[in-house]
Parts: structure tokens; sequence; C-alpha cells
């Protein structure tokens, strides 16, 4: 494999499996469903999934449903014709236009609206769609796949997202399990990031010491595995040796696989992970996305994360 195509590193049984499962999506044109908690790889696998399907030559493009504003998502997705709305100043193509004969992933479905919803389970049921403010009806020759961190039957119960839309998209599903449920998978994920990183910090042949691969196994990786790399590039940045350390990682990294203190200053986990999250806050000038990165959590966990902490 070209080192510009997509890796899925698979060494644990439960990603063994996902991987089984990605080979045969691979083949297939249907729509797809991949759910798993954020962070936990659902992006790289529909990546892995276009890459090793016929489709591989065409376009692969994403949508964040969730970060856009409900206009911009459907001006993304089908496009629009001079004047549709105010600062339509040109016909633009949408993504199911472009992505003809290719792929199209729309990350965190459950964000989109209600009139949305209806829109794309249409465009799913005829094949076919026209941009906003058109009257020209397209035909839609792409593949969609939905990912999602929401468990959609509590959002269908709770009126929140269509039932037979979610019908539609659960053609084939693919659940991510979480880093902490294949820990097989953390070893050689670490070792794949720190390979990949190093040289972009000056460490071409950087690799990490056994005490801090049993560090790393230990922890239960809640930012999944996007919290492992940015942990590997903090390791790559603090360490100073060309062998990671368990002292090179996150603090909240190393409490965690470290006994409690016998003292009267025993501090919880989350004391120490409010302290990471503040110090990054601060490093940051509350720059949410950028924290959010760093962190290795979702912008939508760390809102919720600095209102449980009073970091607000």
């Amino acid at each position: 494999m070209s080192e510009d195509r997509v890796t899925w590193i698979a060494s644990d049984p439960a990603s063994l499996r996902i991987l089984e499962i990605a080979e045969k999506l691979a083949g297939a044109a249907t729509t797809a469903l991949i759910t798993g908690e954020s962070g936990s790889g659902k992006d790289q696998l529909a990546r892995w999934i276009h890459e090793h399907g016929s489709r591989r030559d065409a376009p692969f493009l994403k949508i964040d449903c969730a970060s856009l504003p409900a206009e911009l998502v459907e001006s993304e997705l089908f496009g629009h014709e001079r004047g549709a709305f105010t600062g339509a100043v040109e016909r633009k193509q949408g993504r199911l236009e472009m992505a003809q004969g290719g792929t199209i992933a729309l990350d965190e479905v459950a964000a989109l609206g209600s009139g949305l919803q209806a829109k794309l389970l249409r465009v799913l049921e005829e094949r076919k769609f026209e941009r906003l403010g058109g009257t020209e009806t397209l035909r839609m020759d792409s593949r969609l796949m939905a990912l999602t961190n929401t468990d959609l039957g509590q959002a269908i119960a709770a009126g929140r997202f269509r039932e037979d839309l979610f019908f539609r998209l659960n053609v084939l599903t693919l659940v991510v399990p979480p880093l902490r449920e294949r820990r097989g998978d953390i070893a050689p994920l670490a070792r794949h990031f720190a390979a990949r990183l190093g040289p972009v910090h000056g460490r071409i042949d950087a690799s990490i010491a056994p005490e801090a691969l049993k560090l790393l196994e230990s922890y239960d990786w809640p930012g999944n595995v996007r919290e492992l790399k940015n942990a590997i590039e903090h390791a790559l940045v603090f360490g100073k040796a060309s062998r990671l350390e368990a002292s090179d990682f996150p603090e909240i990294v190393r409490a965690a696989g470290s006994p409690a203190p016998v003292s009267d200053g025993l501090r919880s986990l989350e004391e120490i992970e409010r302290e990471a999250i503040k110090a990054t806050l601060d490093a940051t000038r509350y720059k949410i996305g950028q924290a959010a990165d760093v962190l290795g959590i979702s912008r939508k966990t760390l809102l919720e994360k600095r209102k449980k902490y009073g970091l607000i």
C-alpha cells in the first residue's frame, strides 16, 4: 500500500473483525452506517472502505453535519443556484454532484435537522436531487456513508431522528468499538503514530520503551484513537531521547498507570482531568477546537466537561 493510502491498524480480535466486515463493505456499493464513540476511527474506516472498493479512483468527500450551520450543510450537500439565498452570487456544485462515481461521508448525521433528514431520505429513495433554488433534477451516482457517535435508537425515540431514514441508512452497519475494548491495538497504534509523527518533530527513529507501552495499555483512552495519537505527539514534543519513556506522556495518562499514593495529597482522576483541561484551555487561550484536538476529544465532549468542571 502506498504511503498516501489510508491504513487501518488491526491486531486485536475485535479490530480484526471490523476489518473483515470492512472488506466486505468495500466490495458493495450500498449505503453504509458506521457508528462508534468520538475519536474511535469512524472517518478513517470510511476512507479505508472507499479506497479498497471499486470507487477508489473517484472522489471521497466528507461533510461535517455537526460543525456547519444547517443552511450551509444543505448547500454543501445539494449545491445551489445563483440567487438561491443571500450571498449566493454564483452557481455552486454540491457534494452529491461533485462525488459522482465516488463516496460521500456524512459525519455526525444525527445532527441533521428534520427538514434535511426528509430531503436526504428522498435522495436515498429516488437517487435524485435538485440544487437549492434550482429546478433541474440531477441523478445521484455516489455511495453514501453515514457516521455517528449518537445512539440513533434513542434519537428516534426522542423524536430527533426519522425512523424511516434510519432504516435507509442502516443497510450495512459497522460498529467501531472504543479503544478500551480493543486493547490489542494500543501498542501497534502507538508505534504507528510514533513512526509517522516522529519525523515531523525531528525524531526520525522514535521508539517507545516497554514500560511506556505498558502504561499506554493500562489507560482507558476516553478520547480513543485520537487521544492516543495526541499523547504520542505530546511525548515526542516533551521527550528528550529518541526512545519515548513513560515520563514523557501527559499526566492524566501517567496517573492512570500509577498506584495511588497513600498520602493527604491523593487526587482523583477527575481532579487530574480537570487540571489537564484547564491547562490546555489556558494554553490555547480557550480556543475550543484547538483545545479539543490537543486533548483528543470532540468539541461537544470538551464543552460538556467544561460545564462539569466549572471551566466556562
